[in-house]
């Protein structure tokens, strides 16, 4: 399958008050997996204008494949403010191209040569996007990765469309935050270790990642669980640490290392992204040779 890791959803500017930064979840996603030496590729969409050729040339210069579909909607776009802790606040445009990714042939022959793929939940709050999620999953060969990273914003999800997504996954990301919100939209009492246990029970999942800031994060798997403490840094902003934190353990899950080193390799990436202004930044290359030495 050539190591093909998609992220497939949403692909946007984070507009900032003094710049405009590529971002989106699954890109973010998919340009740290190719740092590591995989065939990283964003699957979404953009409009006929002026901000989705920026994207393309964004992309380009990355040098992260993509397939990405032209549709008669404006680009999407996110205003971004940041708190005094450098922690973003969204406003996110409605009914924007990646609100309408289509499913096409060229979707449908990408997805049936995938290792490995990343989805949410906000690419989702619409019904085309959605069925293109959906359609691209089942394509998949048997054996793939399935990761969902759910990425609660603002009011864009529901209680059937995060189950009928930890139905099609075998992974799942999720934050502190949004384990409160799936516990009380699933009716579950327990404290965030019980809820996380459940959900990897009860969704046959074979790993579950939980990040909590400053406070450290877990890997919970059927048989162990592993814990890492958050480095002490100066952010500079958060945006986009939490998708490279997840590519850079798949990366070494993918590579053969035990859970317990990819959750590291893990920590360390996130920090060092936090470190830097926007969600994809070049990784030093001190993390890329530790990869390619270990394993």
């Amino acid at each position: 399958m050539k190591n093909i890791i998609v992220g497939l959803g949403e692909i946007l500017w984070d507009v900032f008050p003094e710049r405009k930064v590529l971002g989106g979840a699954p890109a973010n996603f998919a340009y740290h997996a190719s740092q590591f030496g995989f065939n990283g590729y964003i699957v979404s969409a953009i409009g006929e204008d002026l901000l989705g050729k920026e994207i393309l040339s964004g992309l380009e210069d990355k040098k992260l494949n993509y397939l990405i579909e032209t549709t008669d909607y404006p680009t999407g776009t996110v205003e971004v403010t940041l708190n005094n802790a450098g922690v973003p606040q969204y406003e996110i445009l409605e009914d924007v191209a990646w609100d309408n990714i289509p499913f096409t042939t060229r979707t449908e022959n990408l997805a049936k040569n995938t290792q490995t793929v990343c989805f949410g939940s906000l690419a989702q709050r619409s019904a085309v996007s959605r069925e293109t999620i959906r359609k691209f999953l089942e394509l998949m060969p048997k054996d793939s990765l399935k990761i969902f990273d759910i990425n609660l914003r603002l009011n864009y999800y529901t209680k059937e469309i995060i189950e009928e997504s930890l139905q099609m996954a075998n992974m799942m990301k999720i934050n502190d935050e949004e384990v409160v919100k799936v516990a009380a939209l699933l009716g579950w009492n327990g404290d965030e270790q019980e809820i996380c246990k459940r959900l990897l029970g009860e969704y046959n999942l074979d790993i579950l990642i939980l990040t909590k800031g400053t406070d450290g994060s877990f890997v919970f798997t059927p048989h162990m669980t592993s814990y890492q403490a958050t480095p002490k840094v100066h952010v500079a902003d958060t945006v986009g640490a939490g998708d490279s934190f997840t590519a850079a353990f798949v990366a070494a899950y993918l590579h053969g290392e035990r859970i317990e080193d990819a959750h590291q390799l893990a920590v360390e990436v996130s920090a060092y992204v936090c470190l830097q202004h926007g969600a994809m930044p070049k990784l030093a290359d001190a993390y890329l040779d530790l990869f390619h030495n270990r394993g």
